[in-house]
């Protein structure tokens, strides 16, 4: 079994300076290119004008990229370390949002501090997986193959979860199960309890159908026929197919998007922000930043392929699928291929919460990679 505080690693400890010099610049440069394409669609979505998106992105980016230094320069096994803290601590802020949280667009999801409004529910989708981490660090195989071994970490998964979806935020809820599966899945949980857990999420869907919201049914059933309330429920994914269509091979040309400059588009500068880039800029334009989100999540594996440590291992895989469900969800939302689910396109989409915990992973993931060489001792 493993010792998280009793740890043996080949090389030296790093100083700061070292620290730097071995970050991944290449992955950084991808990030501010994804970032600096989200401020100008931003600037775009208020007619050719800095606020009151462009300049409130450009500044969350920019005390985005020093809690991303932050957390690059931790040594890994602080986080190890300090791992069921934080999701304690978010565990309990979630608990306060349901108690006296901040009500936005008919969901409780904010605590409100005056000057920012914190979403708990973004935080703990990196305690998650660093508590899911500690807790596979430290577990043998024969613990993780047994029910008994498993059920603290589905416990771990299960609260949050049910939290973030009673508020309701459907999608962010099954964006920590899908996390948390693919977690399960490379640390070696057998098949056949995946497959049992499917077959009795299918026989509660009924069940589950019973308690959605009515707009959340809506949302499926316009998935299903959008034509069936164009001008309601489903006139967010009609207009967004139109915008998409229209922008062509290269596009309508940089303020030029009809869709979303006439406000046909809602939504354009959060969650239906790629399909105004996709109208102004076009088939180039959007296979782009799926071609630059791709090279990130490449990133993102190959620092786990590249860590000596099972936590680090872990905490990368975790961090980088919970940002491919991000781009993957949000994408495939405006090209109708899932229902509407409320899930942004990180460093485009305008969010202040977001856009923090996502460079909060990415420092995290670069921490994975400068202490790529750190072995845990073992038992």
């Amino acid at each position: 079994m493993y010792k998280p505080y009793e740890t043996t690693f080949r090389g030296q400890k790093l100083s700061i300076k070292e620290k730097l010099m071995n970050i991944s610049f290449c992955y950084v440069l991808f990030i501010c290119i994804l970032a600096a394409i989200g401020i100008v669609m931003l600037y775009s979505a208020a007619n050719g004008s800095w606020r009151p998106w462009a300049l409130n992105q450009l500044m969350r980016f920019a005390v985005g990229v020093g809690v991303m230094l932050f957390f690059a320069l931790i040594d890994i096994r602080l986080l190890l370390r300090y791992a069921y803290l934080f999701y304690f601590g978010t565990l309990f802020l979630l608990i306060v949002v349901e108690i006296t949280g901040h009500v936005g667009m008919g969901a409780q999801r904010w605590i409100n501090f005056g000057f920012f409004k914190l979403q708990p529910s973004e935080l703990m989708k990196i305690a998650i997986v660093l508590a899911l981490a500690r807790y596979f660090h430290t577990s043998s195989l024969q613990t993780i193959e047994s029910i008994k071994g498993i059920f603290p970490a589905l416990i771990m998964v299960l609260v949050p979860a049910g939290l973030v979806i009673i508020q309701p935020d459907l999608g962010t809820g099954l964006m920590l199960l899908f996390t948390a599966t693919a977690i399960f899945f490379v640390v070696g949980v057998q098949l056949w309890k995946f497959a049992l857990l499917g077959v009795g999420a299918i026989i509660c869907m009924p069940i589950a159908w019973a308690f959605l919201r009515d707009y959340q049914k809506d949302r499926v059933l316009t998935f299903l026929n959008p034509e069936r309330d164009p001008l309601g429920a489903g006139y967010h994914i009609i207009q967004s197919k139109i915008a998409l269509g229209s922008g062509g091979v290269f596009g309508k040309g940089f303020l030029k998007g009809t869709q979303s400059h006439l406000n046909f588009l809602p939504e354009k500068h959060t969650d239906f922000i790629y399909t105004m880039l996709s109208e102004e800029w076009g088939m180039v334009g959007a296979v782009f930043v799926i071609l630059i989100n791709f090279c990130i999540i490449a990133y993102g594996y190959s620092f786990a392929l590249k860590s000596s440590s099972y936590f680090g291992k872990v905490v990368a895989i975790g961090l980088t699928t919970n940002y491919f469900l991000y781009v993957s969800i949000n994408t495939a939302m405006v090209l109708g291929l899932i229902p509407v689910v409320g899930i942004p396109l990180p460093l485009i989409s305008y969010g202040g919460t977001v856009m923090l915990s996502i460079m909060a992973s990415f420092g995290i993931l670069l921490s994975v990679y400068i202490n790529r060489h750190i072995q845990f001792g073992k038992e």
